[in-house]
């Protein structure tokens, strides 16, 4: 039986939900109706649940009643009615806790994906473009716009290196479980012998830092531009356009050439060092939250070893909730990556769940 939210936690839900509708519709400032629109879209759902999952409760203490009845038939029909709501009030209490448990603030963003070759050599950048090709087919089924901001490309193809932008609504919650180490199994192109490979490339998803997110102070920052190095022709040689960014107090640098304006490359530097210093505040301030317990999805720790890709037998295994699928070829394609996301999300909610039993 799921335990069910304290009930003055949802009236303080549904009392809050009648103060920001009525200042809303008081309100005339813009930043106040922008921030109020944003407040009330996120509990309108949340008040919906609630209103359903009291309704049930009235309904089933309607039927628990009529068990008192001195009609026989009403007696009967209360019976037949009540394991179904019963059930129904179960799901939706479980549906409740779910929706108010703790939110990541990083959950709603965009988000950087980087992904880099590893252990591998030739194979293990080829083994990047297919994991670049998986995200940004997923990607366009999901209605997200995917850019590229740097790339260095592999010699015999894929990438040594390459980060992209992914714009969209909620692009962190579907992709941060997919940061770690990847693993590939197959047999080479160039392999005359027919033995399997193994390679690997490492991915790191990073929520995209707006300007209330972090601050960068302007005096920490070293800027060089410099000629843009690889494919390009003439333009290359002969134009300073890369911008290379080093955050002094941290160390952190960033080097971005993908466009020709120097203007757009520094504009996408300092995107990405706004993402990567946001992101490691929020590492920072996650560890000092969870020092001693390990999320069951891992901790995202860009060395943990988390998929296999096996071509040899077309499945797909996610080690952290040791899930397999037989559909390689679906996953890379975008189109089955969804049945790992939702698995991993489950998992992590269920060990959210745990956690606030726990402490109860």
């Amino acid at each position: 039986m799921s335990i069910a939210p304290p009930s003055d936690r949802l009236d303080a839900i549904l009392a809050r939900h009648d103060i920001v509708t009525a200042t809303l519709n008081a309100a005339t400032d813009a930043d106040t109706i922008v921030s109020l629109s944003r407040e009330l879209s996120e509990l309108e759902d949340v008040v919906a649940a609630i209103r359903a999952y009291r309704a049930m409760e009235e309904n089933l203490a309607g039927l628990e009643a009529m068990l008192e009845d001195s009609d026989p038939e009403m007696r009967a029909l209360a019976g037949e009615e009540l394991p179904r709501a019963k059930e129904e009030l179960e799901k939706a209490a479980q549906n409740l806790r779910l929706m108010l448990l703790p939110k990541d603030e990083a959950d709603e963003k965009s988000a950087i994906l980087e992904i880099r070759a590893g252990t591998g050599g030739d194979e293990a950048a080829l083994f990047a473009g297919d994991l670049l090709r998986m995200y940004t087919r997923y990607a366009d089924l999901k209605g997200w716009k995917v850019e590229i901001v740097s790339e260095s490309e592999g010699t015999a193809g894929g990438y040594k290196e390459v980060v992209a932008e992914v714009k969209g609504r909620g692009v962190f919650a579907r992709l941060k479980f997919e940061s770690g180490v990847h693993r590939v199994q197959r047999v080479p192109d160039t392999e005359t012998q027919g033995r399997i490979h193994t390679s690997a490339a490492t991915v790191a998803v990073l929520p995209e830092a707006e300007d209330v997110d972090i601050t960068i102070n302007e005096a920490d920052l070293k800027i060089d531009t410099m000629r843009a190095q690889g494919a390009g022709g003439q333009h290359v040689n002969k134009t300073e356009s890369a911008i290379r960014i080093t955050h002094i107090p941290t160390g952190t640098v960033v080097f971005v050439q993908d466009e020709r304006s120097q203007h757009k490359n520094r504009a996408r530097a300092l995107a990405l060092l706004k993402a990567r210093l946001y992101d490691a505040e929020r590492t920072a301030k996650d560890a000092a939250r969870a020092a001693d317990r390990k999320s069951q999805v891992g901790s995202g720790d860009r060395s943990e070893r988390i998929r296999t890709y096996n071509f040899p037998q077309g499945r797909v295994t996610d080690h952290r909730i040791n899930l397999t699928l037989y559909k390689l070829q679906e996953v890379l394609d975008g189109s089955a990556l969804d049945e790992i996301v939702d698995a991993l999300i489950t998992e992590h909610q269920a060990a959210q769940l745990a956690a606030q039993d726990e402490a109860a």
